[in-house]
């Protein structure tokens, strides 16, 4: 019987597993945002100097290849950006770029004015003249209107919501669809001729306008007694 002799064989003959190479992950190189934005049509910040911009200044490029390219990196880095809170209270109506939501409005003059939709929420507007404008829409939600002047003015679908309407002047006013939900006030106010056509009213607002209401609304022809559904 023969015997292998393993003493003779050389060693670099003897079979080992062979080691699997692992490759080292590739490097990140990092690149400046900024280099994605050189399109002849790219907006350049100095048009935007209102807005503050927050961003993570740099953006692996292997996430730029498998993403499918500039255009959705750009859409990943327009999602970062963050205008001043500010901003979204201008432009939002017809007054111009001026402020008018959370400011103190009192004594402005607003009459005649087209300003349907303008946003004067939580303003104070205390004897603020808005008599004869057009506020269709208007936002006065938990703003102060005491002592304003809102006279022939065009208030439908106006929101009064937790507003302080007390001492003001409705005269002729039309409130057609205005909403006074939560604990609006017109207390002590002038409502001769105001029309409330739709407008939601608590029994207890309800019964105090019907003790002062009078007079009929020159433009809708209606009386006021008969748009609150007094008795």
């Amino acid at each position: 019987m023969a015997v292998l002799n393993l003493g003779a064989i050389s060693p670099s003959l003897i079979l080992r597993p062979k080691r699997s190479r692992v490759s080292a992950p590739p490097r990140l190189t990092s690149i400046p945002v900024s280099r994605f934005f050189c399109s002849a049509d790219a907006q350049s910040p100095q048009q935007y100097p209102k807005a503050r911009v927050v961003m993570n200044p740099v953006i692996p490029p292997l996430l730029v290849q498998s993403l499918g390219g500039i255009g959705t990196v750009a859409l990943l880095t327009a999602s970062l950006f963050l205008v001043d809170p500010a901003i979204a209270f201008k432009g939002g109506g017809p007054y111009g770029t001026e402020v008018t939501r959370g400011q103190d409005l009192s004594g402005k003059d607003f009459s005649g004015k087209t300003l349907i939709k303008q946003d004067f929420k939580t303003s104070i507007l205390r004897q603020a003249n808005f008599k004869g404008a057009k506020l269709l829409g208007a936002s006065f939600f938990d703003a102060d209107l005491t002592g304003a002047d809102l006279s022939d003015a065009d208030l439908r679908g106006a929101d009064f919501s937790l507003a302080n309407v007390t001492k003001a002047n409705l005269t002729n006013a039309n409130l057609e669809g205005a909403l006074t939900t939560g604990n609006t006030s017109f207390k002590g106010s002038i409502i001769n001729g105001a029309d409330f056509t739709d407008v939601p009213l608590r029994d207890d607002q309800r019964e105090y306008l019907c003790k002062v209401a009078d007079g009929v609304n020159s433009t809708t022809g209606n009386a006021t007694r008969d748009t609150l559904l007094c008795n």
